[in-house]
């Protein structure tokens, strides 16, 4: 499991975010920003300071928000 970016950062690509990420694990996109779950530690780092509140652990990731968790590990497997 990992974080993961939901609807609220399309768009939006505020990098709080990557600044704060220990482990480089947070990636651009073409409107959001994405997090590698082969590398994310799970401190929650990004989470706290996500000024759109757009990240969540995967498992409370909301309902209307569940396809992220396939667009993130799409992301990374076009992109890898």
């Amino acid at each position: 499991m990992a974080y993961v970016i939901t609807s609220p950062c399309r768009h939006e690509m505020s990098a709080e975010c990557v600044e704060v990420c220990p482990v480089d694990a947070i990636h651009e996109g073409e409107d959001m920003y994405y997090i590698d779950p082969d590398i994310c530690i799970d401190c929650a780092a990004c989470e706290a300071v996500c000024p759109v509140q757009a990240i969540y652990y995967e498992e409370d990731v909301p309902e209307h928000d569940q396809e992220y968790i396939q667009r993130n590990k799409q992301f990374f497997l076009k992109n890898s």
